[in-house]
């Protein structure tokens, strides 16, 4: 098995040249800003898109990122299963423009997406607020709605994983429209 390499954002940032980006965020998070000439491959499409990354590796360094870097490591694991040697962004889409460096928007990306973290941090909350006002209002049980996000968060935490960024990364708005994913495939083809 291949293990993933880390690169800084300064790293990266000498090399990108050199390098096959893939940003697996949402369609929605990547509009918002990335990294120049990243190509955009959901996380939950990377299974898809293997054969296409695998030789993209063959030809080159692959660079996989996300917001923060916990997106893309569980990327390179996967792709490390598959045999596909690739290396993560440290600190992801915010420590590249922490780092100075910018962000690439695309032309009519106007509409803004939050992204999936700041997703996941408003629908907790709300069903939280939910669940304390119906047990108020309606009935005690239904305060077992905030203690079922607060256990979802525990472990969300402990295990590094979160299904309420997984069930919210299936809403329209944060996925690929199958001819953008189709033509990001060509585009990795052809590189």
């Amino acid at each position: 098995m291949t293990t993933p390499t880390t690169l800084g954002a300064g790293e990266a940032r000498t090399r990108l040249h050199d390098l096959t980006v893939i940003d697996v965020r949402t369609p929605g998070e990547f509009a918002g800003g990335h990294v120049p000439g990243a190509l955009n491959i959901p996380l939950d499409q990377v299974q898809r898109a293997l054969p296409d990354i695998r030789r993209a590796a063959e030809h080159g360094d692959v660079l996989v990122v996300c917001a923060s870097g916990a997106r893309s490591e569980k990327a390179c694991r996967m792709l490390a299963d598959h045999g596909v040697a690739t290396a993560t962004l440290s600190g992801g889409t915010g420590a590249w423009a922490a780092d100075g460096h910018d962000l690439h928007r695309p032309e009519g990306s106007a509409r803004a997406v939050w992204g999936m973290e700041r997703q996941v941090r408003f629908t907790a909350g709300t069903v939280v607020l939910l669940g304390l006002l119906l047990g108020v209002l309606a009935h005690p049980a239904f305060q077992i709605l905030s203690a079922g996000i607060a256990a979802g968060l525990v472990f969300s935490a402990l295990t590094n994983t979160c299904g309420m960024a997984a069930m919210l990364a299936r809403l329209p708005h944060n996925r690929p429209r199958v001819a953008d994913l189709d033509a990001t495939l060509a585009e990795l083809r052809n590189r």
